[in-house]
């Protein structure tokens, strides 16, 4: 008996197979599951994940994520589960330091169900997601109104817009106003490199790729002031390209339109009698001028309203310094300078390529004077 006993050891110390453990614990484990698995999906319901929702779109996009939450944490909390049951039941004890487990067997048809739910689930998912997708993004029907266009374009480090389907003209600005409860469809480009616009609260982005337009549309459904936020890194003053959203109602934003277009109009009457006919814009008219490049640009400089703070101008852009600090006795000289070489004389806490430096070939001659004569005029007051 003692030589047959002794054979075994020597047998099981040669294979180096350790003894079977005991029972799984399907009932504990179970029970660890529901568990966790209820307290994970109430945590990723409850907790305020994302901003307020400010378009008919975003309780959605919510809906969506909720789905996902609810569907993947039992599946996270499976694996979790079973991978810390078999550190703890499965782990090496004292004495069996260089010994393998025990023989284990593949099982095809639990290999043939834990793929099957998984990728039907992945399908199911998707489709829900696409279905989804293709709802919000569908045009208004001719009931509900015309809809809004705007044009949206991302140059570093800054937005412009333009409404280019109004009555009486299209209107160019730095600043981003819509109407609450109507449709808004955004044409979005680049100038330069690949940005993202993105409003949070809105739950829609899309890429602005250089040479091509791309897409999307919200209905703004809550009056208020929101963030615009530039999602793709693009360049060293890619935090900094953030403006505001201004939400108001369609009398107000009906305001705000004939007002832009009756100071662009102003606008163009002063650069075309200072471009023909030999007679000079007055210096009043030149800052008119002035100040509307300033908050619009010309279709190919960006508005210097998107990236600087100026009071006169109603200007609140956070790319660049505050020119009601910086502007104080500055030459026309100096003014033009930093207009058309930013990188010769950089302000303290900025670094070199933040402002285009292509003004100089982008403003005409006229536009250029325009402006100097306008921010002249600003830091003398």
């Amino acid at each position: 008996m003692a030589e047959e006993t002794m054979s075994e050891e020597v047998a099981d110390g040669q294979s180096g197979n350790r003894p079977e453990r005991g029972r799984i614990h399907v009932f504990p484990l179970m029970v660890i599951g529901l568990v966790a698995t209820a307290l994970g999906i109430a945590l990723g319901l409850l907790i305020d994940w994302f901003p307020v929702q400010a378009s008919t779109q975003a309780e959605d996009v919510d809906t969506v994520y909720h789905v996902l939450i609810i569907t993947s944490v039992p599946f996270f909390v499976l694996v979790t589960t079973i991978v810390l049951y078999c550190v703890w039941q499965f782990r090496e004890r004292p004495g069996e330091e260089g010994t393998d487990g025990p023989n284990v067997h593949g099982n095809t048809g639990l290999e043939i169900v834990w793929t099957t739910i998984p990728a039907l689930l992945l399908i199911a998912l998707c489709t829900y997601a696409y279905i989804t997708l293709r709802d919000i993004e569908e045009a208004p029907a001719a009931a509900d109104g015309p809809e809004l266009v705007v044009d949206v374009t991302g140059q570093q480090f800054a937005w412009t817009f333009g409404y280019p389907k109004v009555e009486g003209g299209e209107v160019k600005a730095a600043q981003l106003v819509l109407p609450v409860g109507r449709s808004v469809k955004f044409d979005v480009r680049s100038l330069d490199v690949i940005h993202d616009f993105w409003v949070p609260e809105f739950r829609m982005k899309i890429d602005a790729v250089p040479g091509i337009t791309t897409s999307y549309r919200v209905t703004p459904n809550r009056p208020g002031e929101y963030s615009i936020v530039c999602a793709e890194l693009c360049g060293v003053g890619h935090a900094l390209m953030r403006q505001k959203v201004t939400v108001v109602t369609q009398a107000r934003f009906d305001a705000w339109l004939k007002r832009k277009q009756a100071g662009g109009m102003a606008a163009g009457g002063g650069a075309a009698a200072g471009e023909g006919g030999g007679d000079e814009a007055g210096a009043g008219d030149q800052a008119a001028i002035g100040k509307t490049l300033f908050n619009e640009g010309n279709g190919e400089a960006t508005a210097c309203a998107a990236c600087h703070v100026l009071s006169d101008a109603g200007a609140t852009g956070a790319a660049g310094p505050n020119l009601d600090d910086v502007l104080d006795g500055w030459t026309t000289e100096q003014i033009t300078e930093a207009i058309v070489d930013p990188n010769k004389d950089i302000a303290e806490g900025y670094t070199e390529g933040i402002m285009p430096a292509n003004y100089g070939d982008t403003l005409t001659e006229p536009e250029l004077e325009a402006l100097t004569a306008y921010l002249e005029e600003t830091a003398a007051k």
